[in-house]
């Protein structure tokens, strides 16, 4: 699965949509109802990292796979909207 930029991708993909249900699932709900700000902050700031990697490995994959401009703009969109990472996933693994 690392062998290759899509792999790769797919894996980071994964990753980021996990800390993102868990920021959302998790965290916020712990901030909000049981007064503890700080797993925002933890899991926020590793969210934080892994989206950042997530743009990096969009762009790479962009330029290695010469994906169209639609196909990174509905990466982008899935990164935003939780479970876009894991439908994105579903279709690239069929594809691959």
């Amino acid at each position: 699965m690392l062998k290759t930029p899509l792999g790769r991708f797919r894996l980071i993909a994964l990753i980021e949509g996990i800390s993102f249900l868990l920021l959302l699932g998790i965290a916020m709900p712990l901030k909000y109802f049981a007064d503890f700000p700080a797993a925002v902050s933890v899991v926020g700031a590793l969210h934080g990292l892994l989206f950042v990697l997530y743009i990096a490995a969009v762009a790479h994959v962009t330029f290695a796979l010469r994906w169209s401009f639609v196909r990174v703009m509905g990466a982008l969109v899935a990164s935003i909207v939780p479970f876009g990472n894991f439908v994105l996933d579903s279709r690239l693994r069929q594809e691959q």
